[in-house]
């Protein structure tokens, strides 16, 4: 169902403007997956666009189910200028390429490695996917399908997404906020895990 793509980009554009650049990157036997990219301010917000055009499907269904399943997109947010941030492009295609890929359904509370730096001398390897619906609202689609979900990404460096699998989500990100984490900060250190 390629036509649920126009309305996701067109919820973009009405939550972030218009996009100032994107670019396209085609996996061998995924579609094809574009990534947006919005300036506003001091904040650089990389968007997917293609994800949501499959729902996602159980890894332990025989049978993917065309119409039913989640449907998302990913979006993550950094301050501009502090760090090559521009070559997350790939990275992020990969992550959002993943449910069709891997067999995963990608929800919030999940951690998604990409195995290198998110971009050029990065702390970061993996995301802690968010909950959605604070900086772009869900989109409802008609009839049987699931609405599109626009997944924050909050990066994360090697030692918290170790804690994050002992301890859970819930409990790096309030460590995160007791120690006043900017999350948005491409060359952050890790927060204390003592």
């Amino acid at each position: 169902m390629a036509d649920v793509l126009p309305l996701v980009e067109a919820r973009l554009r009405s939550a972030l403007g218009e996009p100032d650049a994107r670019a396209a990157v085609t996996f061998l036997g995924t579609d094809r997956i574009e990534v947006l990219r919005f300036q506003e301010g001091d904040i650089v917000r990389y968007a997917t666009l293609g994800m949501s055009a499959q729902p996602m499907s159980d890894p332990t269904a025989v049978l993917a189910d065309p119409v039913k399943g989640p449907r998302a997109e990913l979006v993550l947010s950094v301050r501009a200028g502090l760090a090559d941030t521009g070559k997350v492009l790939r990275p992020l295609a990969v992550l959002a390429a993943s449910p069709q890929v891997e067999g995963v359904v990608v929800a919030p509370g999940a951690s998604l490695d990409v195995g290198e730096p998110l971009w050029p001398g990065a702390p970061f390897t993996s995301v802690l996917v968010a909950e959605p619906g604070g900086l772009i609202e869900d989109l409802e689609l008609d009839g049987p399908f699931d609405p599109v979900h626009f997944l924050p990404l909050l990066p994360m460096t090697p030692n918290e997404a170790a804690w994050k699998r002992v301890h859970g989500a819930q409990a790096l990100q309030e460590r995160w906020l007791t120690h006043g984490t900017d999350l948005r900060d491409p060359s952050r250190r890790s927060v204390p895990l003592e």
